[in-house]
């Protein structure tokens, strides 16, 4: 597969994704009766464009290991509104700071602060609103997928990454800091597609560690990627300003060790990935590629 023929399938797969976000907040129970100038801001927050990683991952690995394509989407839409909460509430003047996202005014610059909040906290629980109401998922595995999200999203997860990365400020951090920190922040949301995907093809408990391990290796690079793109970047290109960690005084790994050191990295970080796939052959070639992908794209 070449990289083009990847980045078509995904674009592909993004707008699938959109167009059913965008029927989840127009016509699910879940979403019945909220007041519009909220559903109004979750929505500029979710329909933003973006690459839907998550969810195609958490569609990629359950195809690979048999699982039902609808059922997985389902999975994989209720991810994707966690990890839009996570960028509305990154944007906030308190985290952040962010006047664009994907080249468009976040939401506490289309609307206001206070409503920004709200929004990510109903973006966050409509997650697991819709995981619970996915009736082809048996309820043992619904409760393993709830209690998975619950944790990778959450303070052992992604909001933990969020505080260590706060609390460091411009303090110098160790390559361990910096590294557990951007695990937790990224990676963990990231590897808990890739395990929700096994989850709901009701995979061994080898092949979900696998395609865990796989997530990881892939999560790290994804921010690997992003301090690189922060760093060395072209704004117009990447979406958001850049060289915000260095005005902050934030020290990320790419100001440490520069642009070819880390691209080194990266590409071990893949090969990392691309070990954990080996068993699945050409069934997995498409989670190789996104692998490359995330770890070397431009925005």
């Amino acid at each position: 597969m070449k990289p083009g023929d990847f980045e078509a399938i995904l674009k592909t797969h993004a707008a699938g994704v959109g167009d059913l976000l965008d029927d989840v907040l127009s016509s699910h129970q879940l979403v019945a009766g909220t007041p519009h100038h909220l559903l109004n801001a979750m929505r500029h927050g979710v329909l933003n464009g973006g690459k839907r990683l998550r969810p195609f991952l958490v569609c990629e690995v359950a195809r690979i290991l048999d699982g039902d394509a609808k059922t997985a989407m389902q999975v994989g839409l209720a991810i994707e509104c966690i990890h839009s909460y996570s960028l509305v509430h990154d944007d906030l003047p308190a985290m952040d700071d962010d006047d664009l996202r994907r080249g468009k005014p976040t939401v506490h610059k289309a609307f206001d602060e206070a409503t920004a909040i709200l929004a990510g906290d109903a973006l966050l629980t409509l997650a697991f609103g819709i995981v619970a109401a996915v009736d082809t998922i048996t309820p043992d595995v619904r409760l393993k997928l709830i209690t998975l999200m619950a944790r990778k999203a959450g303070a052992p997860g992604m909001v933990g990454g969020q505080v260590l990365d706060m609390q460091a400020g411009a303090k110098p951090r160790s390559e361990i800091e910096i590294t557990r920190m951007q695990a937790m922040k990224t990676g963990a949301l990231i590897s808990c597609a890739c395990e929700a995907g096994a989850l709901v093809a009701g995979a061994s408990e080898d092949d979900r560690t696998r395609m865990r391990r796989y997530g990881e290796n892939v999560g790290i690079a994804f921010q690997l990627a992003d301090d690189i793109l922060d760093e060395y970047g072209d704004p117009a290109v990447v979406g958001k300003a850049t060289g915000k960690d260095r005005e902050q005084g934030k020290q990320t790994l790419a100001q440490i060790y520069g642009k070819r050191a880390l691209e080194d990295r990266l590409a071990a970080l893949v090969a990392g990935a691309e070990e954990m796939l080996e068993p699945f052959g050409d069934r997995a070639a498409s989670l190789v590629e996104a692998a490359r992908f995330v770890s070397f794209r431009k925005m």
